[in-house]
């Protein structure tokens, strides 16, 4: 309970329960808390308090805001490598998690300029557009776009790639595998779609992996863009110095 005769503001007081509650395990992670109305009349304090208690949590990651459904306990950052590595869906399948993955676009057409650039393409050569959004345990993580040349795989949206990850798609009914891929990670403030798609604020930080795959001819076949929740998930980076011809940093 609120000691409201503490030199400690009743905000800070009111914060600290919070956060006790959610390291005690009594708001579980993904469980959606009390409303502001009813967290107001349990402890008797007003609900601009209230409200600007959950916002600080919010911002901290530990608590996550759901338009029209309420404030949830945030699930834990869940540590992936980058999917070029190994497919994202496979990766949190393995570590338990329940995914599902949702195809918001597909469509046959010319690519944006940087797009044509990373693939090697002329401007008016055709391309797949696949945009999916990927959730853990009904709760959206990782926004895909991926861009194939409809050459190297003409028939691709025949394929469900709902239930199947592209990466798998490609190798194994077009023969399209991994040796190389040039990759860029970036740091930036969400914006409106991917805010709207990610259920996080417009502005809040997301982590945007480009990659533009090649085969073993050189052929640059995929070039994607995934925005990662940046309260939600972390990559992981893994090099083999020897292999790569460099050497470790002096100490």
């Amino acid at each position: 309970m609120l000691i409201r005769d503490s030199a400690v503001p009743l905000h800070t007081q009111l914060e600290e329960i919070f956060r006790e509650r959610i390291a005690k395990g009594d708001w579980e992670p993904g469980r959606r808390i009390p409303s502001e109305n009813e967290l107001n009349r349990t402890f008797g304090v007003s609900r601009m308090t209230v409200r600007g208690v959950l916002t600080r949590m919010v911002d901290a990651g530990l608590l996550r805001r759901v338009p029209g459904k309420g404030t949830f306990v945030a699930l834990p950052k869940i540590t992936a490598l980058p999917p070029a590595y190994q497919g994202v869906r496979e990766q949190l399948e393995a570590l338990g998690y329940a995914t599902v993955t949702n195809l918001l676009h597909a469509s046959v057409g010319p690519a944006p300029a940087p797009v044509c650039h990373a693939l090697g393409l002329d401007a008016d050569e055709p391309v797949h557009e696949i945009v999916r959004v990927r959730s853990v345990d009904d709760v959206p993580v990782s926004l895909h776009h991926s861009w194939v040349p409809v050459r190297f795989a003409p028939n691709l949206t025949a394929h469900n790639v709902e239930t199947e990850q592209l990466c798998v798609i490609l190798a194994s009914h077009f023969g399209l595998t991994m040796a190389r891929v040039d990759e860029r990670l970036e740091a930036v403030g969400a914006d409106r779609e991917q805010a709207h798609r990610l259920s996080v604020k417009t502005g809040r930080p997301v982590l945007v992996l480009e990659d533009t795959i090649f085969d073993g001819l050189g052929r640059a076949f995929e070039h994607s863009r995934v925005v990662f929740s940046g309260d939600k998930i972390r990559l992981r980076f893994s090099y083999d110095l020897a292999a790569t011809g460099c050497s470790a940093p002096p100490e």
